[in-house]
């Protein structure tokens, strides 16, 4: 499976959006109305998924969906 096939499907199972919704260019706080408490949750669980670390400043910068499979792509 593609990174962004995951990091998609991880997003609709924890904001509970349509999968059709998610793309790369899709912002996660106003396309997908997450809260601070749902980036940290969605951060968590690709943090677990990837096993990887994501730091409260790389997290800060994510914006989009494209941010987030840029992060996962630098640190696998």
């Amino acid at each position: 499976m593609e990174k962004f096939d995951q990091i998609r499907e991880i997003i609709v199972n924890t904001l509970g959006c349509a999968e059709s919704a998610v793309n790369e260019d899709t912002n996660i706080k106003e396309d997908l109305g997450a809260d601070s408490l749902a980036v940290v949750e969605l951060v968590m669980a690709i943090e677990d998924a990837f096993g990887i670390s994501i730091n409260e400043e790389k997290m800060a910068e994510i914006q989009t969906v494209g941010d987030i499979v840029t992060l996962v792509n630098a640190n696998v």
